[in-house]
């Protein structure tokens, strides 16, 4: 095997060629699925620019060869380039470009592991600068794309004569030459006898550029910090291959640009990534959503799931373990239940869209745990985005028109609903929006997208979020007295696209309450199995925060199915219901007062989510069209005021709340007790009975 050239030889011509040569050897030889040589037949079969190679390859062809491309790819892959462009004009016998008249030519992408060099835009440092790097985020911003000029053609009357000029700019890495030099932007204007050039536009060769931000998921940044982004150089083929809020994994060059200001005296600079491949992150192939971190399944957990899933009481014991820190509040935790695993998404041939996520709005007196039931969603769920009602605008939740600080040019940036896209929005303090504020989410939240048409920029941006809201009546305390509408005061308009509104009230019993601060109390007095009772609070303000990879911790230790019991977290857990019938369950089965741990709990809502994609029966439609009548005709009463105008968005809801229900079941059909289960927790959110 040859010795890879590497050092600072620069870019002397016979260091390249070895390079080349180097590089031809290995899409010579047979790695990849059919070799790179059909592969690249594929490639300019299909009409395309890029050719991946898989950097595990050139790591098992030649190891050092790999670590160069990382660590120096601003050397190596010109060369690799090069190589390839060989092996075109080998399949192709010389065919030139018919417009251009240029070589056919292809880019390189790479896939592959990149190990410490798989980072996030938070560990981007200074010794990656000129290294390979592979990057995950959300795109936050996106540019309007503009041409580059790559070569211009000039014509000279008095001689008759074309002449061209080559251009590169920082932010290049191929080219004809492995020159890494930027040129000049300027013009000729005349030739080297000063006679004077015409500059012949159609002639000219440009190449398509634009910028995209990158920013750090919300999920993964540390608490109480700012997620991080950075700006990304999209090129030629990859350009308008990415909108606002979609999740990405890129591979490119770190690089830093100097200052543009010549008598800047600052030592620093302006850092960017070169984009050289680009993966939106679907999930697709693990049944996941949008590059949503994924919990690890194994076997036994499946094995476990299954179990839970299959018993009579298997929602009465996933109602058990959402926020069992609450007292109460039974119907409010089964909605939460169904809104985490959600109703089936229909896209129809005709484009119509039906929305499977389903909103919840709680409105009621203070001091009853409506904010604490928006915590709990923030924690249970995969993607979550928090916000408030008066600290949010309404193009601060759907998408704002900015202008970029450099150029000058208007650009794109997603707002929460948009990054939250497969996610759950949560919003706090709801009835603190203003009016025009709030009528910004009238179309996220029944069509679920986002439409801009502002500044020239004409769009439409995926926001697939259920949201999640928690609001105080118009007069503080909830006023019995008075209809429902003149304490909500939200719109009808608005309050139809709720699937579930509840009103949760403070009644004063004294043995109510009682029982709530027995329960506050034994919450207090709860201690994790993990530390001993009556030992200190270990002080960790001098440790420096860190981020674990979750997925790597879950795959050290088998995830517990059931808490362990305790006196306080238990007796909280079955507080206030009726209890179960049977004693302590065995391992596959779940006593009355038993609750899951978070980390199964999680767990089995992916599972039941994107795995169980239940059918509607029969049986179940019949009695969904019945209940939804019924509620149509339903007469008020001074006793009976309707929470929620009963509207064809009604018949909907109970579509979904059924399909959720038979998530929660494990059940690939919707079946009667499902839509049993929607009209009884439906009329509770509606009549409170």
């Amino acid at each position: 095997m040859a010795a890879v050239v590497s050092g600072q030889s620069g870019y002397n011509d016979d260091v390249l060629n070895q390079r080349v040569v180097l590089f031809r050897e290995f899409l010579a030889s047979d790695y990849g699925e059919d070799g790179y040589g059909l592969e690249i037949r594929k490639v300019l079969d299909n009409a395309q620019k890029r050719v991946i190679v898989n950097i595990d390859h050139i790591r098992e062809y030649n190891h050092q060869l790999a670590e160069e491309i990382i660590k120096s790819p601003s050397e190596f892959v010109p060369a690799l380039e090069k190589a390839v462009q060989e092996v075109i004009k080998t399949l192709t016998n010389g065919q030139v470009d018919p417009i251009t008249g240029i070589p056919l030519a292809l880019h390189v992408g790479f896939k592959g592991s990149f190990g410490e060099h798989h980072l996030n835009p938070r560990s981007l440092r200074a010794q990656f600068i000129g290294q390979l790097v592979c990057l995950e985020g959300i795109v936050t911003r996106c540019s309007l794309v503009r041409p580059k000029v790559m070569r211009s053609v000039h014509y000279c009357d008095k001689t008759k004569i074309f002449l061209s000029r080559e251009y590169r700019d920082a932010t290049m890495l191929s080219g004809d030459t492995a020159d890494p030099l930027p040129t000049g932007t300027a013009y000729p204007t005349e030739d080297d006898d000063g006679n004077p050039l015409t500059t012949e536009y159609g002639l000219c060769v440009y190449m398509d550029h634009q910028t995209i931000n990158i920013q750090e998921m919300p999920e993964r940044a540390p608490p109480g910090q700012l997620p991080r982004s950075i700006d990304v150089i999209l090129d030629d083929d990859l350009v308008d291959s990415v909108k606002p809020g979609d999740r990405v994994q890129l591979i490119g060059i770190y690089k830093s640009l100097g200052n543009r200001n010549a008598n800047s005296t600052s030592a620093t600079f302006k850092t960017l990534v070169l984009c050289n491949t680009m993966h939106i992150l679907t999930g697709k192939s693990s049944g996941g959503g949008n590059g949503i971190s994924q919990p690890n399944l194994t076997e036994t957990d499946v094995r476990n799931i299954n179990r839970i899933g299959k018993q009579r009481n298997a929602f009465d014991v996933l109602t058990r373990s959402v926020a069992p820190s609450i007292y109460g509040h039974d119907y409010i935790k089964k909605a939460v239940l169904l809104l985490l695993l959600g109703g089936m998404e229909k896209n129809l041939a005709n484009g119509t869209h039906i929305r499977g996520d389903i909103n919840i709005l709680m409105v009621g007196d203070p001091s009853t745990a409506k904010s604490q039931v928006l915590r709990y969603v923030l924690n249970i769920a995969p993607l979550a985005i928090a916000t408030t009602g008066r600290g949010s605008s309404g193009v601060g939740l759907t998408a704002a028109v900015t202008t970029d600080k450099e150029t000058g040019e208007r650009r794109l940036e997603a707002g929460a609903m948009v990054l939250a896209d497969r996610g759950i929005v949560c919003i706090d303090e709801f009835d603190k929006m203003s009016d025009v504020d709030r009528v910004a989410i009238h179309e996220v939240m029944e069509q679920q997208t986002v439409t801009i048409a502002k500044a020239g920029i004409h769009t439409t941006l995926n926001a697939r979020c259920s949201v999640v809201a928690a609001a105080n009546p118009i007069y503080g305390q909830y006023d019995e007295s008075k209809e429902p509408h003149r304490n909500i005061a939200l719109p009808d308009s608005l309050l139809s696209r709720f699937d579930l509104l509840f009103v949760v009230l403070d009644h004063m019993d004294e043995a109510r309450d009682r029982t709530i601060s027995s329960h506050v109390l034994r919450m207090h007095r709860y201690v994790p199995p993990s530390v001993e009772e009556g030992m200190p609070v270990p002080d960790v303000l001098d440790q420096n925060l860190q981020v674990e990879d979750e997925q790597d911790a879950e795959a050290l230790q088998e995830t517990p199915v059931f808490e362990k019991q305790n006196q306080f977290l238990n007796a909280a857990a079955s507080t206030g219901r009726s209890r179960g019938r049977g004693g302590r369950g065995g391992r596959g089965a779940a006593g009355a007062d038993e609750i899951l741990t978070t980390p199964f709990l999680k767990k089995f809502l992916f599972y039941a989510k994107h795995r169980i994609q239940p059918v509607l029966s029969k049986p179940a439609a019949d009695m969904i069209a019945e209940t939804y009548a019924e509620l149509r005709n339903e007469k008020q009463t001074e006793a009976r005021k309707k929470t929620l105008p009963v509207t064809a968005r009604t018949l909907e809801t109970l579509i979904r709340l059924a399909t959720a229900h038979a998530k929660a079941r494990l059940s690939n059909k919707v079946e009667e007790q499902d839509a049993t289960a929607a009209k009884e927790l439906l009329r509770f959110a509606i009549y409170k009975e």
